[in-house]
């Protein structure tokens, strides 16, 4: 499946994506309220990638890579339904391009898949993040204390749900 948006192509994630989605992950800046720290070796990317590759194929999962220009830029999607999750590399923030990227996979998510909301999880500093979410109708549900380690610090997390019906009356 593939999604178009006015500046975007978003796309399923490929084997052959390994060095553009290496580009994205091993910068520190897009890495910092990711669940891991920046990918120091094409390796550790390999492995994510065949670990989405595989969530994909299960159906565990319906992600799309964000293509700019025709280049790779991030990630958007349910990367475990039906939370949802996305990532650009630095040099694309404060485009506007995470939220027309999400505004495309939202609908896609719903009339794809049987579940009464979306869910995300952030780290309550990564204020971009917030604000995105609340743009596009998730509303906060619960927090979390030391819910993640990131290398050697303890991260809180706050959640967000937009359920069905919310985004159906919008």
């Amino acid at each position: 499946m593939i999604l178009l948006t006015e500046r975007l192509l978003l796309r399923p994630t490929r084997r052959d994506d390994l060095t553009a989605l290496h580009a994205v992950m091993s910068r520190p800046q897009a890495m910092r309220y990711w669940s891991t720290p920046e990918h120091e070796t094409l390796a550790e990317t390999e492995a994510y990638l065949e670990a989405t590759l595989t969530a994909a194929a299960q159906r565990l999962s319906d992600e799309f890579l964000i293509e700019f220009d025709g280049r790779v830029i991030g990630k958007a999607g349910a990367w475990r339904l039906p939370e949802i999750g996305f990532i650009l590399h630095p040099d694309f923030w404060r485009k506007g391009l995470a939220d027309e990227a999400l505004r495309a996979v939202i609908p896609h998510l719903f009339a794809r898949h049987d579940m009464d909301a979306l869910t995300a999880g952030i780290d309550p500093r990564n204020t971009a993040s917030w604000r995105l979410l609340h743009r596009l109708g998730f509303v906060e549900s619960h927090r979390a204390t030391h819910t993640m380690q990131w290398r050697e610090e303890w991260c809180d997390s706050v959640y967000f749900a937009l359920s069905r019906a919310a985004y159906s009356s919008r």
